[in-house]
């Protein structure tokens, strides 16, 4: 589907579909946001003409146009995305509390070098599978005194844990999980008394749909060769 074609001819399955894999390489680049990237690719799937299409993917650049960049230093090269969730500078937030009550860290933030959290008869949840990073090596200090507090990294992050449990612990589950080229290594420790600290990976949201939408192409692909049989 080109923006040379006819607005009014009808678009078919493929032409959507070559639609839909601009879309997913916006977001992974950080283009376009969670909300955009649902609302046009809504409107993808609804669009009926090449002049319904067109204007979906018109601020965006053609797939294949963007040079690759060299490093010329002798880090290994950062891995899809991480390059650019290495931001330097600040946190977000240093450090959380929860006393009989609960916190959170998630959506999009910046991890600190160093992030230290305490929970007492309450919870905390630190998310960092859309958070920038300050470093490549960051550490969570986590305090948990008869409460919790729960750590969600995506996948591709090097999980190390260094906590100490007394009646109670920490989850070493994820540990030994090779990081991805580029990715941020994190350091779990601190200290756990009838309360625990767990450590959990989980994909994003975006790369929850990513996979769903695989899973609908591939119904659409059986589909599509079973009535070329019949």
């Amino acid at each position: 589907m080109t923006d040379d074609a006819v607005p009014d001819l009808r678009a078919s399955d493929a032409d959507r579909e070559q639609v839909a894999d601009v879309l997913r390489d916006a977001l992974a680049e950080g283009r376009l946001d969670m909300a955009e990237f649902e609302e046009r690719l809504d409107a993808t799937y609804r669009a009926r003409t090449y002049g319904e299409l067109a204007p979906i993917t018109r601020d965006l650049p053609v797939p294949g146009v963007t040079a690759p960049v060299v490093s010329l230093n002798k880090e290994p090269a950062a891995g899809p995305g991480w390059s650019g969730r290495i931001v330097g500078g600040e946190g977000s937030s240093t450090w959380a509390v929860a006393v009989m009550s609960g916190f959170q860290r998630k959506g999009r933030w910046t991890m600190p070098r160093r992030f230290t959290c305490f929970a007492f008869w309450g919870g905390g949840e630190i998310d960092l599978r859309e958070a920038d990073f300050t470093e490549r090596e960051v550490e969570i200090n986590a305090i948990a005194i008869m409460g919790g507090v729960e750590v969600v990294v995506p996948p591709g992050v090097e999980v190390v844990v260094r906590g100490i449990g007394v009646m109670g612990g920490f989850d070493h589950r994820e540990e030994g999980v090779p990081g991805e080229p580029g990715a941020p290594r994190v350091i779990v420790t601190g200290f756990a008394f009838w309360g625990g600290v767990g450590v959990q990976r989980k994909l994003t949201r975006a790369e929850k749909l990513r996979i769903r939408e695989a899973r609908r192409q591939e119904k659409l692909d059986r589909g599509t060769e079973r009535r070329e049989l019949d």
